[in-house]
């Protein structure tokens, strides 16, 4: 067989670079990631995890898994009114699952209110208690914690007005403390998972890798540990640098950092995952200034809600070639059949979406993830 003596060495060579390893760590071991991280699986620092992962990245990808919603449920309950308090209506995941909301509520024949808490503590709580006084059917708390507006969740309560969270919490299902009939999120250890994945895979085993976190948001902060918890799992994925910037700060700390990680790290800079997607929009001017290509090293993926804009990097290689998206206008539908339960004296449905990622490849040009089958379904189970 020709270049037997080549491929024996090469082997060998692997084997060595094993033992290294485990004799000095994963520093060491990880010193070539950017070399090789376009290099065949065969060559990968972790042939199973790797094999797991580009399986589990594959399911992720694709567009035509069906949907999956409720076995069965009450016909829809007539005349109720909604009302949809939003955390900020310029957040894109809290103004996309609105429209789904609002698209739902037109199919079961119910009214729904928009009242925006503009961003602030201030204006969310001033939100809630304007809900609490219409009397409404039910209210949905639209990305913020329950607990910043205990005052006005209480008098919710005292009315007998059923609370539905998107994104309250950080769990999906019904909750406790604080009382909600529902929270409606997919499940945080599962985007975590498929974000760390998705780099193991897309990289063969060999990455260099960079975490944007807000440590200031404990649900964020929890979120890249567990994302650094499943990188490690490879040991030819090297950690480089965990980036700590509140998401407020983004847009102005976000260049400078980008421009520090470069001068420390160069190409063994091979990767990114995010929180978030909106740092890879402030990343790309410093990415740019030094001379990167938008389709290039370092290939960034967001473990965040998949907003248009990211959308929009992805389908155009500008810096972003991944994301987690949240399928809002879907969870849009789910809240409107939830509240529908709620009132019918059942329980809730325990439907969590799996997990989606989006890449040029499968986003056939669209701006947000968007499942099919699920209008159809709902509208059949509620006898519209």
């Amino acid at each position: 067989m020709p270049y037997l003596t080549r491929q024996e060495t090469l082997r060998a060579l692997a084997a060595l670079a094993v033992v290294t390893t485990s004799v000095t760590g994963c520093t060491r071991g990880s010193e070539t990631a950017a070399a090789t991280a376009a290099a065949p699986s065969s060559q990968a620092g972790c042939p199973a995890v790797l094999a797991t992962a580009k399986t589990a990245v594959e399911q992720a990808e694709d567009v035509n898994a069906p949907w999956v919603g409720p076995d069965g449920g009450p016909k829809a309950v007539a005349g109720k009114s909604i009302v949809y308090v939003a955390q900020s209506m310029t957040n894109p995941g809290v103004a996309g699952t609105a429209e789904g909301v609002k698209e739902a509520a037109q199919a079961i024949g119910w009214q729904v209110r928009i009242i925006d808490g503009q961003g602030t503590p201030a204006g969310i709580q001033a939100a809630l208690s304007q809900a609490v006084a219409v009397k409404p059917a039910g209210i949905v708390l639209s990305g913020f914690d329950p607990k910043s507006t205990a005052q006005q969740v209480a008098q919710a309560e005292a009315a007998g007005i059923p609370l539905i969270g998107w994104h309250a919490v950080a769990m999906p299902g019904p909750s406790k403390d604080p009382k909600l009939f529902t929270n409606i999120t997919t499940k945080v250890e599962d985007v975590a998972k498929i974000s760390a994945d998705w780099i193991i895979s897309q990289s063969n085993g060999r990455a260099g890798v960079v975490v944007f976190t807000d440590a200031s948001i404990p649900f964020a902060k929890g979120k890249s540990d567990l994302i650094k918890k499943e990188l490690a799992t490879c040991s030819g994925v090297e950690l480089l640098s965990e980036s700590n910037i509140p998401i407020p700060d983004a847009s102005t700390r976000t260049p400078q950092e980008v421009s520090s990680l470069l001068s420390r790290f160069g190409d063994k800079w091979t990767h990114s995952v995010a929180i978030n997607d909106l740092y890879f929009a402030d990343a790309a001017p410093a990415l740019r200034a030094a001379g990167k290509q938008g389709g290039d090293a370092p290939f960034n993926i967001g473990a965040g809600d998949g907003d248009p804009s990211a959308f929009q990097r992805i389908n155009s290689k500008a810096f972003q070639a991944a994301t987690v998206p949240e399928p809002l206008a879907t969870q849009g539908w789910q809240i409107i059949d939830e509240f529908n339960r709620a009132f019918s004296g059942e329980p809730a449905s325990g439907i969590v979406a799996p997990v989606h990622i989006t890449t040029a490849a499968n986003s056939d040009a669209g701006s947000s993830w968007d499942p099919k089958g699920y209008r159809e379904a709902y509208r059949k189970l509620w006898g519209k």
